[in-house]
C-alpha cells in the first residue's frame, strides 16, 4: 500500500472506542486525511445513506469498525437487533467499497464467531468447524457471514479485503453503560461503586470457570493498522494477546485494583457464556509482525485509574 500520506481514509465507528484508538494510530503514522462518520448523519443499515458517505468521502481505504456491540445480557435481550445491524452494515460498507473501486478495505470480526468448543488456541481454520455459542451466536454469524462476502467479492471482482479477529478487548474509553458494557467495565463498575459504599457481596454471572483472552485497545489498534498496511490475503487473521484468564480470577484482580475486599458470589444459574477463548496469533506474526505489548495487569490498572477519572 502506498504512504498513509497519500491516503484518505474513511473509519466506520471511527469516534468510538476501537476507532478512536485506530484513528489516533492513523495520525500518529501522518495519514494523509481521516474521514470519521457520525451516525446520526449516516445510517450505515441503509443503503443510500452509505452511498452518500462515500460519495462525500471518496476514500483511498476504508476501515470499518462500526458495530452493535454488548455482554452477554444485551447479546440474550437483543440477538435481532444485533445480527441485523451488523450484517446490513457490513454487507452495504463491503458493497458500496467494491461498487467505488476503494483501493482496500479493512473488515474487522468478532471471537464471538467460533465454534461454541473450539480447540484452544484457536485456529483461524477452525472459525467453521461448529455453530458459535448460543448467548452470541446471532452476533457472531452475522459479524462471520461479513467474511464470507469479503471472500467471494475478491474470488469474483478482485476487491482487496482483509477480514481481522480480535479478541474481547478493553481499555480507556471503553464503554461503561450497565446495559450494554462487557465483563471488564461492568466488573470495574461495580467493584468501585461497592468499595465506597462499603457493600459486600458482589454478585458475578456465571461459574467463574469460563476463560477469555482480552486485547488491549491500543494493541488492537496497531494491529488493525499493520495489518492495512501490510496484509493483502482472503484468509481470516486473529489478534490476541495469548493471555488466558478465568472469569474467577478477572474478578479478583479487578476488585483489588478497585480497593474492594469484600466478597465475590458466583452465580452459575446466570450463563457462562463460551466456555474458553485464547487465540493462535501465529498468523498475523507471520504476515505483518503484530504482537501485543500491554500484559492484563498493566491494562486493567490503566482502564481503572480512566474509570475513576472521566466517569461522570
Amino acid at each position: 500500500m502506498a504512504r498513509w500520506a497519500d491516503q484518505r481514509v474513511l473509519v466506520t465507528g471511527g469516534a468510538g472506542f476501537l476507532g478512536s484508538a485506530v484513528c489516533a494510530q492513523l495520525r500518529a503514522r501522518g495519514v494523509g486525511e481521516l474521514v470519521v462518520p457520525r451516525s446520526a448523519r449516516y445510517d450505515l443499515t441503509q443503503p443510500e445513506a452509505v452511498g452518500k458517505l462515500f460519495a462525500d468521502a471518496s476514500p483511498d481505504v476504508v476501515i470499518h469498525l462500526a458495530a452493535r456491540v454488548g455482554g452477554i445480557g444485551a447479546n440474550l435481550a437483543r440477538p435481532a437487533e444485533l445480527y441485523v445491524t451488523n450484517l446490513l452494515m457490513g454487507t452495504y460498507v463491503i458493497e458500496e467499497a467494491r461498487r467505488r473501486e476503494v483501493g482496500k478495505t479493512v473488515v474487522v470480526g468478532t471471537i464471538c464467531s467460533y465454534p461454541k468448543h473450539t480447540p484452544v488456541p484457536f485456529s483461524e481454520d477452525a472459525l467453521w468447524d461448529g455453530y458459535p455459542e448460543e448467548t452470541n451466536a446471532p452476533y457472531g454469524i452475522a459479524k462471520k457471514a461479513l467474511l464470507v462476502h469479503a471472500q467471494a467479492n475478491r474470488a469474483q471482482y478482485g476487491q482487496n479485503v482483509i477480514y481481522l479477529l480480535p479478541t474481547n478487548l478493553y481499555g480507556p474509553g471503553d464503554n461503561f453503560d450497565p446495559e450494554w458494557s462487557h465483563v471488564i467495565p461492568a466488573l470495574i463498575r461495580r467493584f468501585t461503586a461497592a468499595a465506597e459504599a462499603g457493600t459486600s457481596p458482589v454478585e458475578v454471572w456465571g461459574t467463574g470457570r469460563a476463560t477469555r483472552e482480552f486485547l488491549f485497545v491500543d494493541d488492537a489498534a496497531r494491529g488493525i493498522v499493520d495489518a492495512a498496511e501490510r496484509y493483502d490475503s482472503p484468509e481470516p487473521v486473529n489478534l490476541g494477546s495469548g493471555e488466558e484468564v478465568s472469569i474467577a480470577d478477572l474478578a479478583h484482580r479487578i476488585a483489588a485494583l478497585c480497593g474492594y475486599d469484600g466478597e465475590i458470589v458466583f452465580d452459575p444459574s446466570k450463563p457462562d457464556g463460551q466456555p474458553r477463548r485464547r487465540v493462535d496469533t501465529t498468523r498475523a506474526a507471520r504476515y505483518f509482525g503484530f504482537r501485543a505489548q500491554v500484559p492484563l495487569e498493566e491494562g486493567l490498572a490503566r482502564t481503572v485509574a480512566w474509570y475513576r477519572e472521566h466517569r461522570p
